[in-house]
């Protein structure tokens, strides 16, 4: 019986998939250093702090555009429903307090992402 829990277990840890909710931002060159350090210091820990994701991740896309630079924040969940939480109690509330801060120096878009599987070396 305990092998079967043990079996059980782990085929449950090995069927476990992040949900990764990507927030892709271009951001105004002039800008770009104050908005990092307002995410890093406080949006990004005040979002943190709703309970909802277990990661951040913090990414520059590369493109050859001059006029802005291009960042993607993934926020990494471990469901379905912690991201649809946080969608329907918080995330108003933080694109709001973002909008407010920088309006049109930070465009955004969001994408919703589920891993399909992970290799490492």
């Amino acid at each position: 019986m305990l092998q079967n829990l043990e079996e059980e277990l782990e085929n449950l840890l090995n069927n476990f998939k992040m949900i990764i909710y990507n927030v892709t931002c271009s951001v105004d060159k002039d800008i770009l250093i104050d908005w990092l350090q307002w995410m890093k210091s406080e949006h990004i820990p005040e979002l943190m702090q709703c309970g909802c994701f277990v990661k951040v991740q913090i990414n520059k896309v590369i493109t050859q555009a001059d006029t802005n630079t291009t960042i993607a924040i993934a926020y990494y969940c471990n469901s379905m429903s912690d991201l649809h939480r946080y969608q329907v109690n918080f995330s108003i509330k933080f694109q709001e307090k973002h909008r407010s801060k920088y309006g049109k120096h930070v465009e955004s878009f969001r994408t919703i992402l589920e891993e399909i599987d992970e290799f490492n070396i």
